[in-house]
């Protein structure tokens, strides 16, 4: 396309002045009412002729951009009409409208035929307007924007994550998905992660009741658990024998007799109280911006049956069983984020798990154990050494079994003689709290490892002493105060 500007008559002359003067040639470009200066090479007399470069002017989708120079316009070519439409204004200015995305040139003509500049047009989405809000939004981040095709294209040196994410985001609202996150991050920063699994359970079982056997003339019998009936290996005559007692504690036994029959009795009660306490404190180091996962446990065997076969349901003779591992222990996994005010954004996933075998299930003589799991997954934000609590359970669990000879058992005062009550109680009581730390990298010598402070003892000294190891004197203080065993610099 082709647009002819004929300048008036009395200034024609001025016009080729200017030509044979060989002034250097300034494009600008402006959005609405300002404009935007693009200097131009000095043209060299012997070059007057050639085509001048004068730099790449970005123009929106569906907006446009007034192209101005410092000398008459005779004629004014566009590469591609599809891309950006141009339209005179002044005898030294056009007016650009970019129509869809893409890149094109724009060729300015003056008197004679000659070349005064060639303008590349880059029509895309709208990069200055994003320029102003990452000038207003995030001031200082040393963050650029281009068009590179349909996408934007971000670049440069931060030394904030948070920036970067920001400026992500923004460009998003231009661009949508089409953004090209080039930026990279000036000093790199390491967290370091404490988790602490602190869990308490407490167990208490009661078991009380009575067995007896009572032997009369013609009527003989036994009361308790696991009673049984045996032949008498000379008689043949069956014998009932009395519930055997299990346990070792708090049995009490007697024998009288009434209306002419001996009466045993066995009194059988039982406490159990257990007490458990755990806890664990996995430590994991990342740098920011990137997941890291902590594993200690094992891994436990699952028959997995593919095409169908007895064990997965189906109707097949059995298929093949492959084994797939489960995971189990104590597992930690987090992705942190160092904002502009060292602040932390944690994405935290621990988790403790162990084999349970009351929750274990057979299928075709294949005992598959069952988990017990403690899980949080939680985000949240905290300053360097800031502690939080992300987690916490009370759980309480009660049972109670009643065995009981029937009718019997249900006689009031006396029923207590023909019945055994037993009674469950769990308690468990867990939190789980996390510490993020801004570290950074020690010196070799200021690692102390846990293993440095024991020797391996000879046998002599195994013998003579007893003990299995030989601790070391303590690590050397300095100015007369002990050294810590793990140092970090923050």
């Amino acid at each position: 396309m082709a647009i002819d500007v004929k300048p008036p008559r009395h200034r024609r002359n001025r016009t080729s002045r200017l030509a044979r003067s060989a002034l250097p040639l300034a494009i600008c470009a402006s959005a609405a009412a300002a404009a935007l200066a693009v200097p131009a090479p000095l043209l060299a007399q012997q070059g007057a002729n050639a085509a001048l470069h004068g730099g790449t002017i970005e123009v929106p989708v569906n907006k446009s951009q007034i192209v101005s120079t410092d000398q008459q316009i005779v004629r004014v070519m566009v590469g591609n009409p599809e891309i950006a439409d141009i339209v005179p204004v002044t005898e030294r200015s056009v007016y650009v409208l970019g129509k869809a995305m893409g890149t094109t040139s724009l060729t300015f003509y003056g008197y004679g035929g000659r070349v005064l500049s060639v303008v590349d047009i880059a029509v895309g989405p709208d990069v200055q307007g994003l320029r102003d809000q990452l000038v207003r939004l995030v001031p200082g981040s040393g963050i650029e924007a281009s068009i590179s095709g349909s996408s934007i294209v971000l670049s440069g040196i931060s030394n904030n994550p948070g920036a970067i994410n920001r400026a992500v985001q923004l460009a998003k609202t231009y661009a949508g998905e089409n953004v090209v996150n080039l930026v990279s991050l000036g000093a790199s920063q390491q967290v370091m992660l404490e988790v602490r699994f602190s869990e308490v359970k407490r167990d208490v079982g009661q078991n009380i009741g009575v067995s007896g056997f009572y032997n009369g003339s013609s009527v003989f019998g036994g009361l308790g658990n696991g009673a049984s009936i045996t032949p008498d290996p000379v008689t043949g005559a069956s014998q009932i024998g009395i519930g055997s007692v299990t346990d070792t504690f708090g049995v009490l036994g007697a024998t009288f007799r009434v209306l002419g029959a001996d009466i045993e009795a066995y009194l059988n009660a039982l406490e159990q109280k257990g007490y458990a306490k755990r806890l664990a404190e996995p430590t994991l180091v990342a740098l920011s911006g990137e997941k890291a996962s902590f594993l200690a446990g094992g891994e436990f065997p699952i028959p997995v049956v593919q095409n169908g076969g007895v064990l997965g349901g189906g109707n097949g003779p059995g298929g093949s069983i492959t084994v797939e591992f489960k995971p189990f222990g104590v597992s930690l996994g987090f992705t942190p984020t160092v904002l502009s005010d060292r602040t932390i954004n944690l994405k935290v996933e621990p988790e403790v798990s162990s084999i349970d075998r009351q929750a274990s299930i057979q299928l075709n003589g294949i005992v598959i154990p069952g988990l017990q799991t403690r899980r949080a997954s939680t985000t949240l934000e905290l300053r360097d050494g800031e502690s939080f609590a992300i987690a916490g359970l009370l759980q309480r669990d009660f049972a109670s079994t009643v065995k009981q000879v029937p009718l019997l058992g249900n006689i009031p005062i006396i029923g207590a003689l023909f019945r055994s009550t037993e009674f469950q109680k769990g308690e468990t009581e867990l939190l789980i709290i996390v510490t993020p730390r801004l570290v950074r990298p020690i010196r070799p010598d200021q690692v102390r490892l846990p293993t440095d402070r024991v020797a391996d003892p000879d046998p002599a000294t195994t013998t003579i002493t007893g003990e299995a190891y030989d601790p070391l004197p303590a690590y050397p203080a300095a100015s007369g105060t002990a050294a810590p065993e793990t140092q970090y610099e923050f």
